[in-house]
């Protein structure tokens, strides 16, 4: 029992050492390749480096907004439904939920019509119930709008970066061939280091254009649920100001 016991951790210190090793191998050896890139080269890494950066700020940014979004949203639909009748937005709380916003632009359009005598027992006829719903819809197309904003950022980089690196990796294996025909040594060691230099800038670009991708296309999900969920909202609202006021 002590023998399998100590060859586990044995194992498990030799299965970290190899990670260890081949992690710092494969790190020194990027850092000799970039050493060795030309000014081309570099300064499709700068770019693709910036592209990358900002995605990521992009990426983060949006994440909290969504989270924001769906906890505002529950507590505003959870008090909305557990109140009877049309209440004031004010008595909602909840702020800054996309719900709220939409309500409120229906609530205001209501009191225009019904002179703010939510209140009263007998209130008088609604005159356009038509009013109200348009004016909830142009509110949730303004919050839509609001949450897409900078959605354009992530569809160009995972477009534009994978052609970017593709450029940078086509002009360092024309730089590698145009030094290997000055040379005049026709050998694939002459050759393979200029090479490899291009393909990182390939590789530069995946890296830059995976993650842009992936969310780009989680987040628009996200953003047609919210859309759908706002649009049912504002029916929903509708017909409870149809059964309050008609």
């Amino acid at each position: 029992m002590c023998y399998v016991s100590y060859a586990q951790r044995n194992f498990v210190l030799t299965e970290g050492y190899i990670i260890f090793l081949f992690t710092t191998i494969f790190a020194t050896d990027l850092f000799e390749i970039l050493k060795q890139t030309g000014l081309v080269a570099r300064g499709v890494l700068a770019l693709l480096l910036m592209f990358s950066v900002i995605s990521w700020a992009m990426i983060f940014q949006k994440l909290g907004v969504f989270g924001r979004i769906r906890r505002q949203s529950d507590q505003f639909l959870r008090i909305f439904r557990a109140t009877r009748g049309v209440a004031n937005p004010q008595a909602l709380a909840t702020a800054g939920s996309p719900f709220s916003t939409v309500y409120a632009a229906g609530y205001r359009e209501l009191q225009s019509q019904v002179g703010g005598s939510t209140a009263n027992p007998h209130p008088p006829k609604l005159k356009s119930l038509q009013a109200v719903t348009v004016s909830m819809q142009l509110a949730a197309a303004d919050e839509v709008r609001r949450v897409e904003k900078g959605m354009s950022w992530l569809a160009t980089t995972g477009s534009v970066t994978p052609f970017i690196g593709l450029f940078g990796t086509v002009w360092g294996i024309i730089d590698a061939f145009s030094g290997l025909g000055s040379a005049g040594a026709a050998s694939l060691r002459a050759v393979a280091p200029g090479i490899a230099e291009a393909l990182v800038t390939t590789a530069a670009g995946l890296a830059a254009a995976i993650p842009a991708v992936i969310f780009y296309n989680q987040f628009l999900q996200n953003i047609r649920d919210l859309a759908q969920r706002l649009d049912t909202f504002a029916l929903e609202v509708s017909a409870q100001i149809e059964k309050a006021f008609n």
